[in-house]
């Protein structure tokens, strides 16, 4: 690993703790996100030319139109995955640059995560293994498909947003599961929960955010 890009991270305690700050100002409670949004290094999974805006609430882009996530975006999604407990399998799609996996890696059992693109998905396995996470699967794939030879799953994350919830992935959610993923067009998107109780499944609202949107295929 480039130890430059290291010394970043290794200078930037007050500038993480502002961002930490900042997130509990916004209304994120979970100690356990916190402290993953404290100490997963930020900075490593941006191009070097954006590390010194790695601890802005902001999103940044990664390259072939995607962007990493806002922090608060990825602590609220996080968080309103795990609220129930630790899920032991948890799908992710739409890995981009590995960042929110970094995040949950500690807070889940095992994470199935899928990327279409594949540079950004080798880029983000290389990242994570440099870390020490070890509790990941990878899949270049479509993500409108999910992972069905793995289901069912105990939480299914969604960095990606489809203008309408694909039902195969409602399907391969088990029973008390739950799915946070932003639904709708580009500008009118809101990040929603899916818990599933037998065939129903509860649906409530946590707000608006913008994402990249869900696309079908690889590449």
């Amino acid at each position: 690993m480039n130890t430059e890009r290291q010394g970043i991270g290794m200078t930037s305690a007050r500038t993480r703790e502002r961002l930490v700050q900042r997130l509990i100002e916004q209304g994120i409670r979970d100690p356990r996100v916190l402290d993953r949004i404290r100490n997963v290094p930020r900075h490593l999974f941006v191009d070097e030319a954006l590390a010194s805006r790695a601890y802005e609430d902001t999103a940044l882009p990664i390259g072939h139109g995607q962007t990493i996530s806002q922090p608060y975006v990825v602590a609220r999604m996080t968080e309103a995955l795990i609220i129930g407990g630790t899920p032991d399998k948890v799908l992710e799609i739409g890995m981009g640059c590995g960042y929110q996996t970094a995040v949950l890696s500690p807070l889940a059992g095992r994470i199935y995560s899928i990327e279409r693109i594949e540079p950004l998905l080798e880029r983000a396995r290389e990242r994570l293994r440099e870390l020490g996470i070890r509790n990941v699967r990878f899949k270049h794939g479509d993500g409108y498909e999910g992972w069905s030879s793995q289901a069912p799953f105990d939480a299914i994350l969604m960095a990606a947003a489809p203008t309408a919830l694909p039902q195969v992935l409602l399907d391969q959610l088990a029973e008390g599961g739950r799915l946070v993923a932003p639904v709708g067009p580009e500008g009118r998107q809101e990040l929603l929960r899916f818990t599933r109780h037998k065939d129903q499944f509860h649906r409530e609202r946590l707000g608006f955010v913008s994402f990249v949107p869900l696309l079908g295929g690889v590449t």
